[in-house]
């Protein structure tokens, strides 16, 4: 048999882990357990073999590491036996394997944690995320998100917390974190801040299964619609955001016969029936913007000044630094480049954007429209120094070059 695929390991992580707390609680230990079986099977399978169900291997493997961890640690002989009596979770009636990753995503958001800590910890639990790729999410230093994530498992190993699906009530306070959750592992898979692609098709994908399944359990709720809309309406332009050698293709090149028709229809209908409900979210403006893009028939029939609008609506609702630079870029595209460039301007002194390539390679366009090419060729190149994505960062080498 051949190898399981990464992004096939990573998918079960997630299902692997849960399994173990939920039968045993012990986040950060099982966490360990499951990481000790990951590296047991990529020891063991590639010369014996990958197992009929690698889900239960994973699960029995992890199982007995969870063993010895306890043993290490002396925990109590009652928890030892059950440790060693357990059996992976029964399928459900379909066949197909019990799956705790949503159960999981709200453990991670329980009230007990601080919402920065929610969803750092989520990131790195449910979306496999690294810590450095977690950081960058957050622009803030490995440092400090390593603690950060530190002191949450043990938040959740010290508090008893269960693991089990949160009632009815309590759902709506954990929404927030983990919507948001959802969002950055979705961007991280969309535009990758590390590595040697520009995709990482696998968490976007991950993003977006999770965001079904939270739409499935809350599916009046507008702004979980307006996720799900804004993913499928975003992620629907990935093939022809990159060139044949992995090359960015800026959205005013994108060939878009290559943009995926299902997946924009999809995101157009659930979009337009949530916004008559009411009340309108960030997610559901960030969707609209995301539809008025996928319907413009060409780059230039962009309806620039709606976007820019619905930009202004977003600004009214969140201190987001990046919705401030998209909303520049739309005021440079429907009143002129030297008003978006004048409101990037006032951006570069927002600690939270000064080492965000973003912000240079905007500037840097806008330099170039106005007609200065020697300062738009120093934007760029700050930009391309401030990415850590190898293809993006080569792409604005070249522009500033070109």
């Amino acid at each position: 048999m051949t190898f399981v695929p990464d992004s096939d390991l990573r998918r079960l992580t997630p299902q692997v882990l849960g399994a173990l707390v939920r039968r045993y609680g012990h986040f950060d230990t099982a966490e360990d357990a499951v990481q000790e079986a990951l590296l047991a099977a990529a020891t063991r399978w590639p010369s014996e073999g990958v197992p009929d169900d690698p889900r239960g291997w994973l699960i029995a493997v992890g199982a007995r590491k969870l063993t010895d961890l306890l043993r290490a640690e002396q925990a109590r002989r009652r928890r030892e036996d059950r440790v060693a009596r357990w059996e992976p979770p029964p399928r459900v009636t379909d066949g197909t394997p019990a799956d705790d990753t949503l159960i999981l995503l709200y453990l991670c958001c329980h009230p007990a944690l601080p919402p920065v800590s929610q969803v750092a910890l989520t990131l790195r639990a449910v979306g496999g995320l690294t810590t450095t790729e977690i950081a960058r999410a957050f622009l803030v230093q490995e440092s400090a998100m390593t603690r950060r994530i530190t002191r949450a498992k043990a938040t959740i190993k010290q508090s008893g917390l269960p693991f089990a699906a949160p009632a009815a009530a309590e759902r709506p306070d954990r929404l927030t974190s983990v919507l948001h959750v959802l969002y950055l592992i979705f961007t991280e898979g969309y535009a990758a801040t590390t590595g040697p692609a520009l995709h990482r098709v696998e968490l976007s994908a991950e993003a977006i299964r999770l965001a079904r399944m939270v739409f499935q359990l809350l599916p009046e709720d507008g702004e979980v619609a307006g996720l799900l809309a804004l993913m499928l309406l975003t992620d629907a332009r990935r093939d022809a955001r990159t060139a044949s050698d992995g090359t960015p293709v800026p959205m005013a090149e994108q060939d878009r016969t290559r943009w995926d028709a299902a997946a924009i229809a999809e995101g157009i209908a659930l979009i337009t029936a949530a916004l008559p409900r009411g009340p309108v979210g960030p997610y559901q403006l960030q969707a609209a913007i995301a539809a008025l893009h996928d319907e413009a028939p060409t780059y230039d029939a962009t309806d620039w000044p709606q976007i820019t609008l619905l930009y202004e609506q977003l600004l009214a609702r969140t201190d987001n630094p990046v919705i401030a630079l998209n909303h520049a870029v739309a005021v440079a595209m429907s009143r002129g480049p030297r008003q978006g460039l004048d409101l990037l301007d006032k951006l570069r002194s927002d600690p939270r954007l000064a080492q965000d390539h973003r912000l240079h390679a905007a500037r840097a366009h806008l330099l170039n429209l106005l007609g200065d090419p020697e300062a738009a060729r120093a934007a760029f190149g700050r930009a391309a120094t401030l990415t850590t994505n190898l293809p993006l960062q080569r792409y604005l080498r070249a522009q500033a070059t070109a």
